[in-house]
């Protein structure tokens, strides 16, 4: 039974992504289409209204579009955090956030990271959530969406990487909004509540006085899924009932997570006009998502040895840190997707899985190419394929090609920056926080398990996801400046390297097809593509997940 649960879930993603591909690459293509008689009008108003010249910018000013308006985005979002508690909207007269918190708030949600160091209902008024969460909810998935579009425009060959502002503005007219209202009214049928009105007081069973947190929920999560964003309106995230009421609430938030990271791949099949380039990629990045999922459902299903050995049943599998209305199978699979699709969402807690299921988060969030976030996930994968496209014309000796265009010097080098710096922003903090005391402050479990809640905070940080082993004491001086570093550092260096890559791309001459063209578009590639992936992944991770995970498992076995 829970392993049907788990495929209907899988097979709806599946139907979903595939007209939502095709409906993609229609909403970003640079000629007229149908959707522009729905969307067209709104979307001149709003051009102009901002300013905005509709003309083909160059890689260089696309990627200076996007680190302007974002720099605008964080200082606003900065700067309400800190006067929230004189600003309105604010019935729970919550104070404003200390400057460093700010800092790492408003960071966090502009990188579509999510990561919070504070408690939501308590920490955040509704203007907050509303002004400055909600809008980087929006925004910054539209962003990832934007650049997605322009890196496929450069592979596959179009006129021009086009105009970050358009782009930006049509992921919210054509894709995030319509979608949210849709969730948040499936959301608010299930429970989720729709408010204005301050926090309910309440009286327990025992007589004693209760204050009930509420406020504008089922909004703030339908984008928080649709964006792969995953700051919750509660400290418990999805794991609080009413986040996510009832089982079929979980489905739809997983559905939301998943859709558009799977839908992009097909979008990349239409827009190159083969569509058999996209399937390979959603097949590499689905088998990998597999194999992740199978450990996680196995390990939990199996429970922990360490209770075993003392003879405690556990005939339900570890429920530690998990809801009983979702059980272990809509757990391992809400675990395994909001990590591979980097959202950050949580309907159990992360730091009490076992051993070898926690290593199924911090796993992808590693490799942070298993779907990955709106629009960042698909490059990674491409970026990976160019990689594997480069090593077999190595291996076979032959000059390397994608789609058409010759791989050189110039591209690799920018490739080789974004691998080694994801690892080198996860791997040094770790060091850094594990030798000083600023750092195992924060370990409230000694051992090998604190190894792994110190790697999984900087690797959640890196992928831009925001998920944590929240038994860290995270909210000091060091954790909110490194992490705040870290998560800068994981989402512009890579977006700015990937957009110098679509640039030279797209400068190239095309390459006509011959026998000795090596194909992209069949299963061998696929294997390659996945050997790629996971050997680069395991040769840089694995020994500080033998120090962590495995070495926590067999400690316990």
């Amino acid at each position: 039974m829970d392993f049907l649960q788990i495929a209907l879930v899988l097979v709806l993603v599946f139907i979903l992504a595939l007209p939502m591909g095709r409906y993609i690459e229609r909403a970003f293509s640079l000629e007229r289409t149908g959707l522009d008689r729905v969307f067209g009008g709104v979307e001149n108003v709003m051009y102009k209204i901002s300013g905005i010249h509709v003309a083909d910018m160059t890689w260089k000013e696309y990627a200076k579009a996007v680190l302007f308006s974002n720099l605008a985005m964080v200082a606003i979002g900065y700067l309400i955090l800190r006067l929230q508690g004189v600003l309105p909207w604010n019935p729970s007269a919550i104070s404003g956030m200390e400057p460093l918190l700010s800092f790492n708030t408003a960071v966090s949600f502009l990188t579509n990271t999510n990561l919070q160091h504070y408690s939501g209902e308590s920490g955040l008024s509704y203007l907050s959530q509303m002004m400055v969460i909600m809008f980087l909810m929006f925004t910054t998935p539209a962003t990832g969406i934007a650049v997605a579009m322009a890196f496929m425009r450069g592979l596959t060959g179009q006129r021009s990487i086009g105009n970050f502002y358009v782009d930006l503005i049509r992921a919210h007219t054509r894709i995030l909004i319509p979608l949210a209202v849709i969730v948040t009214l499936l959301l608010v049928g299930q429970g989720v509540p729709q408010t204005m009105e301050p926090t309910a007081t309440a009286t327990t069973l025992e007589g004693a006085p209760q204050q009930i947190a509420r406020g504008p929920v089922a909004s703030l999560e339908s984008i928080k899924h649709l964006g792969t964003n995953g700051g919750g309106f509660f400290g418990v995230n999805s794991a609080h009932p009413y986040e996510n009421p009832t089982p079929i609430s979980n489905v739809i938030e997983i559905l939301s997570m998943f859709l558009l990271p799977a839908s992009l791949p097909f979008a990349f099949g239409h827009m190159a006009r083969k569509r058999k380039q996209g399937w390979i990629i959603f097949a590499a990045m689905g088998l990998m998502f597999l194999g992740f999922l199978v450990t996680a459902y196995v390990n939990e299903v199996n429970g922990n040895p360490a209770l075993a050995k003392v003879g405690l049943s556990q005939e339900m599998g570890s429920m530690e840190g998990k809801e009983v209305r979702f059980g272990i199978a809509q757990s391992a699979l809400f675990t395994t997707v909001t990590t591979a699709a980097t959202t950050g969402t949580v309907n159990n807690m992360h730091d009490t899985l076992t051993p070898l299921g926690g290593l199924v988060p911090l796993g992808e969030m590693m490799l942070n190419c298993v779907f990955g976030g709106d629009g960042v996930g698909t490059i990674n994968i491409l970026m990976y394929a160019i990689l594997a496209v480069f090593l077999a014309g190595l291996m076979v000796g032959r000059t390397p090609e994608y789609l058409g265009r010759k791989i050189e010097g110039k591209e690799m080098k920018l490739i080789a920056i974004t691998i080694l710096i994801h690892p080198l922003i996860i791997l040094a903090p770790s060091a850094i926080a594990l030798a000083t005391e600023m750092g195992t402050a924060a370990i409230s479990n000694p051992g090998f398990h604190g190894i792994s809640q110190v790697v999984y905070e900087f690797t959640s940080s890196a992928a831009n996801n925001g998920s944590g082993f929240e038994g860290l004491g995270d909210n000091t001086p060091f954790w909110n400046i490194s992490t705040g570093l870290v998560m800068l550092f994981g989402r512009y260096i890579s977006i700015i390297t990937m957009l110098a890559v679509a640039g030279s791309f797209l400068a190239k001459k095309t390459v006509p097809e011959s026998m000795g063209t090596f194909r992209t578009d069949n299963n061998v590639f696929l294997v390659i593509l996945i050997a790629t992936v996971l050997i680069v992944g395991a040769l840089t991770f694995f020994p500080v997940i033998a120090l962590g995970p495995i070495a926590e498992w067999l400690t316990i076995r």
